[in-house]
């Protein structure tokens, strides 16, 4: 009887990694924003010129929201997942909040009302703080790390997930679907070395050449694939890649699984040493009771 094959880099395995996903929150309702608008085009050629004008400058600001909006998100989340982060640099939700509150008000001036364009202004500025949330405005630390240490982490990992990011851009290019899947295995197993280190910024000495120095090579090794697989699609070549991946993924595995354990074993010692002070200080407490 045929029997299909099913291994750790098949096609469908790895349902933990997609377990562990969560639903994007940058999607229908980030998506609706450029719907929106859609209605001020057809308004806009229908107007006299001022019309047309204030319509269009309207509908590319509201479209402008939208856009800032869903990076806005995409940024929250990439924050949110992140034990250690530095606050996004622009804040983009907020910005489209401004934006989509002038693009309301702009399209109320048409109608020459001086009232409208300000309560549209404002009110489309706080729905849209209500609906979306304001930017995250601080940075995450490490827990009992000092503000320099978890500085560092969250460099050192900002550094490694824009690797990760430019990798996975360079394989969907490919469209090469089981081969995208393979790299989403790969940066699912990288990242939980990022939480890891993120979790004891100790870790972090340890782990620099893998989040810096590895992840540049797979990088560079990435866009050499690419080049040479969109010649003629040589699975030789394919295969090679894929090698390269699975030796990567399981270097990073056992990384992170060493230094758990060494934190299992500086948890464990530390246990022994209170156990003892513990005791020390009871047979105290008992000889002074006697005396």
């Amino acid at each position: 009887m045929a029997q299909r094959f099913g291994g750790r880099h098949s096609p469908g395995a790895g349902g933990a990694d997609w377990a562990e996903r969560k639903p994007s929150r940058a999607g229908a309702r980030s998506n609706a924003l450029f719907v929106a608008p859609v209605p001020l085009v057809f308004r806009a050629f229908g107007s006299d010129p001022t019309g047309l004008l204030l319509n269009l400058l309207a509908f590319g600001m509201l479209m402008a929201a939208a856009w800032l909006t869903r990076e806005g998100l995409r940024a929250h989340e990439a924050y949110d997942a992140r034990t250690v982060a530095r606050r996004p640099a622009l804040p983009r939700k907020i910005l489209g909040a401004a934006l989509t509150g002038l693009g309301l008000g702009t399209a109320g001036m048409v109608g020459g009302d001086l009232a409208a364009p300000v309560i549209f202004g404002v009110l489309g500025f706080g729905l849209h703080l209500l609906a979306f949330g304001p930017d995250p405005l601080s940075d995450k630390g490490a827990p009992g790390a000092d503000a320099a240490t978890s500085a560092r982490v969250a460099r050192a990992v900002d550094e490694a997930e824009a690797h990760l990011e430019e990798i996975r851009t360079v394989i969907d290019a490919t469209r090469d679907k089981p081969l995208k899947a393979r790299v989403e295995s790969f940066i699912a197993t990288a990242r939980r070395l990022f939480r890891a280190v993120e979790q004891d910024p100790r870790d972090l000495r340890a782990a620099r050449r893998w989040l810096g120095v590895y992840l540049l090579g797979a990088r560079d090794a990435t866009d050499k694939f690419a080049t040479l697989y969109a010649r003629n699609r040589d699975p030789a070549v394919r295969q090679d890649y894929i090698a390269l991946l699975d030796d990567l993924e399981d270097g990073f595995a056992r990384r992170t699984e060493t230094m758990l354990l060494d934190d299992r074993q500086d948890m464990d010692i530390e246990i022994e040493v209170l156990r003892e002070r513990l005791e020390r200080e009871s047979l105290a407490v008992a000889q002074t009771d006697r005396d």
